[in-house]
């Protein structure tokens, strides 16, 4: 079964039960863990993978079970009304569990689904651990009268508001706009951009026919019979949760406590929060599934310890970006800093691959937990193109991954005390932090070299809108929850941050970060007077005195194997322009070197644990637009030529502007790259440019462990 990079967990087992005629499609989650849980499909507008965000974590402590409903995604799709009864969704649910080896489970439900649910609960007693229902939106004597005043299938005087909720709007072309009005509704909170998208992009994989039967099947018209829901209530004998947002604008949480009431269950209220509360709060939703399936089937006795103040020793939990192996080097100098002025000092480090490589070549303590973190750089990899990689959108789309990681995080800090936790573009822990801030119990130090998402132009209006929201709910976020942040540093100083502003009616970037960071200069992690060796290092790799070695090298991802192969390509015009090159290409720890075919003149290595020691031996170096190795480069005053990913913000704007600030490197285009000529052309320009940069801090580290220090 293949792995899907962008997903926050593979499932185990993939199959199809068919019951009279309608193919059921599933998926199981931690084969191995009991007890399970079933994430009950919900209205066919959306399929199973809307439980997303609950997959990931549930799964790594319970079995997980999910289907998509009859109607939705790659379950049948039968026609007429009376396929889409109530009854027809319970007797679903249990042919699932009986396909795939379901004795009992807890059932989680949101909105229709904790209808079939309690009619499972009522019907197979036997069968149900426990009801967990989210934002019901069962047929209880519950009014509503801003939906009611409008007939499911009466012709329509208006199509404002919920008058397009009928069926003939839908299916006389007023779907789109009923499907979008819906999601509205569904998370009226502030900065739900990526929820509302993702339903309404699986709104559209369900026809208007479709879903207009489903709805019809629900109701009880067309054809179809309803089955009175309150005598089914009575009959409930398991353990019941109701959750409710009291925002809900889909149904209101009257209808949470109505259920509670019948079922003799609990009633959480979640203030504020809307109907789509596991894709909007999912941390909280995570949270509370686990507590109430531990309570119906409680987990072994564990053997837990306390340590006394007085005998706890400092402890650092250290989480470093493993987008790249830039952050792993600067944060293994900043740790070490650290140490200097705490000898005592643990750090563990949970961290993903590549970090993972550097930090156990310097003998550092990879947390276990570690294991369990879903990979971003896999998912990155995966978005990627042709020396392209829309940045934004990529990390926008790495939601569920965030919201597992998260959750791997939350974990080890319940069960192990941490003087400090330092996140180095953790953007999962500082975001749900301020999401959840009850859940902070340490220091937190919060570490970037770039603030501000910015839209690349050929976005056009909707992208600078999303990175305008996103930039408006982190300065809502710093501004309600400042606390959460003991300290906020910029690796740089002022004057590398961008000349821009976070979005209309938004600070200017600049302006704001300075009023909320603080600088500790650049990071490199090493002195570039100090080095040595590098004439040895040069012999080493057969450099002759009167040959000059281009080093070319594309981070830690594996992102950049478009770049290696176009530079490949030009390797024979340069070495006619400039016939004293030899080149040394790095392929870092996602590439494997025989990837690349053998070409005179170059030698292919794998990861380099040093890098910036090879990069001090060269004479002239063809980089991505990364920060880490533009700013070694710029360090240790060597040219090079850089050519940022396409739609890589960070690098097209962020890094660019720091660049341009030094004087350092000359950018080409991938466009002008893709010629080998002109190619060949910057880099034997480039080799004989007598360079002028700015010098470049070597004291960063330094200034950063004192920074954090404080904190422990």
């Amino acid at each position: 079964m293949g792995r899907d990079p962008s997903r926050a967990a593979d499932p185990d087992v993939q199959g199809v039960v068919e019951r009279n005629g309608v193919a059921l499609a599933y998926e199981v989650f931690g084969q191995d863990h009991q007890p399970t849980v079933v994430l009950v499909p919900t209205w066919s507008i959306v399929p199973s993978r809307f439980w997303k965000a609950q997959v990931g974590y549930l799964s790594r402590h319970y079995r997980v079970v999910t289907f998509d409903g009859r109607g939705s995604g790659r379950s049948g799709r039968p026609v007429g009304a009376a396929a889409y009864t109530d009854g027809e969704y319970c007797e679903d649910i249990v042919a699932v569990m009986d396909a795939t080896g379901t004795d009992q489970a807890v059932l989680v439900s949101i909105s229709c689904g904790g209808t079939w649910s309690v009619h499972v609960a009522a019907k197979h007693p036997h069968r149900v651990l426990g009801l967990f229902a989210i934002g019901p939106a069962c047929g209880l004597s519950v009014t509503d009268p801003e939906r009611e005043q409008f007939g499911w299938s009466d012709r329509l005087t208006t199509t404002e508001g919920w008058a397009k909720y009928n069926k003939h709007y839908w299916l006389e072309g007023g779907y789109d706009d009923f499907v979008r009005f819906f999601f509205d509704k569904m998370y009226p909170e502030l900065h739900s951009t990526k929820q509302r998208e993702d339903c309404v992009g699986w709104a559209h994989e369900i026809s208007p026919a479709t879903l207009a039967d489903t709805t019809a099947g629900r109701l009880g018209v067309d054809g179809a019979v309803r089955e009175p829901l309150e005598p089914l209530c009575a009959k409930v004998t398991c353990p019941v949760v109701v959750v409710h947002g009291t925002n809900d604008q889909i149904r209101s949480h009257a209808i949470g406590e109505k259920l509670a009431e019948l079922t003799g269950g609990s009633l959480v209220l979640l203030e504020g929060s809307g109907h789509g509360v596991p894709g909007r709060d999912p941390v909280r939703i995570n949270q509370l599934i686990a507590q109430f399936v531990d309570r119906v089937q409680p987990p072994p006795p564990a053997r837990t310890t306390w340590v006394h103040a007085s005998s706890r020793p400092r402890r650092v939990l250290y989480l470093s970006s493993p987008i790249g192996l830039g952050h792993a080097q600067r944060d293994a100098a900043i740790a070490a800093e650290l140490r200097a002025r705490h000898p005592d000092v643990e750090i563990d480090w949970l961290a993903q691959h590549p970090v993972t490589t550097v930090l156990q070549d310097r003998g550092e303590r990879i947390h276990p937990a570690s294991g369990w973190l879903r990979n971003e750089s896999g998912h990155i990899e995966h978005e990627s193109g042709e020396h392209d990689l829309h940045a934004f959108l990529a990390i926008r789309r790495m939601d569920e991954i965030l919201v597992h990681n998260f959750m791997v995080f939350s974990d080890v800090v319940a069960e192990q005390d941490y003087d400090l936790v330092v996140g180095d573009e953790a953007w999962d822990v500082d975001y749900f932090l301020h999401e959840n801030p009850e859940l902070k119990r340490f220091a937190f130090a919060w570490m970037t070299d770039f603030v501000g998402w910015l839209p690349m132009p050929d976005g056009g209006a909707a992208e600078a809108a999303l990175t305008t929201d996103y930039n408006a709910e982190m300065i809502e976020q710093r501004a309600r929850f400042a606390r959460i942040r003991d300290r906020s540093v910029f690796v740089g100083s002022p004057d590398d941050i961008v000349d821009a502003d976070f979005g209309p009616g938004l600070p200017r970037i600049r302006d704001w970060t300075q009023d909320n960071f603080a600088f500790s200069g650049y990071v490199t992690g090493f002195d570039p007077a100090a080095l040595q060796g590098t004439e040895e290092l040069r012999h080493g790799l057969g450099i002759g005195p009167d040959e000059k070695l281009c080093l070319v090298t594309v981070g830690g991802s594996g992102v950049g194997a478009p770049l290696l192969r176009r530079v490949l390509d030009a390797v024979p015009l340069v070495r006619q322009l400039s016939p004293e090159l030899r080149f040394l290409f790095v392929t870092g720890p996602r590439i494997d070197p025989a990837s690349l075919p053998a070409t005179d003149g170059v030698d292919v290595v794998g990861y380099l644990p040093d890098l910036f020691r090879h990069l001090a031996a060269s004479d002239l170096a063809v980089v991505q637009g990364g920060l880490t190795t533009t700013m070694e480069l710029t360090a240790l005053r060597k040219p090079f030529v850089y050519i940022p990913l396409r739609h890589h913000f960070e690098q097209n704007l962020h890094v660019r502007t720091r660049l341009d600030r030094y004087g350092a490197g000359r950018m080409l285009p991938f466009e002008t790259a893709q010629e080998p000529d002109a190619l060949a052309e910057a880099i034997a320009k480039e080799v004989t440019r007598e360079v002028a940069y700015l010098p470049v801090e070597t004291d960063g580290a330094a200034r950063a462990a004192d920074l954090l220090a404080q904190l422990i």
